[in-house]
């Protein structure tokens, strides 16, 4: 499916999270309402917070959730840099967003489509529509240069 103008300024908004160096793989996520305001928003943690599950769309789901006041993102977009795992399309799924939208595809861990397909599996009892493909060169460049950077320092 075809992105929109508004899904491109929002990973642009996301985009802007990602301000280096970088402890983790650098992914940010936005979760926005259905007026397009930002309600939620993450960048990965992991390193930092010494936490195996504060990758960006967790973080942006649960600030979502805050904000709303409930865990339910019915009418809301996840919107983040690099295809999200199974564990972060799950949560998305459960969290029932309308929409999942990324930019880069994740051959390793990717779950909206490149490895496995949680959203668009028809066993789960909700299944959000997936953009993908926003701004994908400028979203893999990041991470492409962090696994660089790490291979250049012996720490992959």
């Amino acid at each position: 499916m075809k992105f929109s103008d508004a899904d491109e300024a929002t990973m642009r908004q996301a985009l802007k999270l990602l301000v280096g160096p970088f402890q983790d793989v650098p992914v940010a996520a936005l979760v926005v309402d259905p007026d397009g305001t930002v309600i939620g928003s993450g960048v990965n943690e992991r390193a930092g917070d010494t936490d195996p599950t504060a990758h960006a769309e967790i973080r942006a789901l649960r600030a979502a959730g805050e904000s709303r006041g409930s865990w339910r993102l019915d009418g809301c977009s996840l919107v983040a840099t690099l295809e999200p795992c199974p564990m972060c399309a799950g949560a998305a799924v459960s969290s029932r967003v309308d929409r999942i939208v990324f930019g880069a595809y994740n051959p390793d861990y990717g779950a909206c489509g490149s490895l496995l397909d949680i959203p668009r599996d028809p066993r789960m009892p909700h299944r959000p529509e997936v953009i993908s493909g926003v701004l994908a060169a400028d979203c893999g460049e990041l991470v492409s240069n962090f696994f660089a950077q790490q291979r250049m320092r012996g720490d992959e």
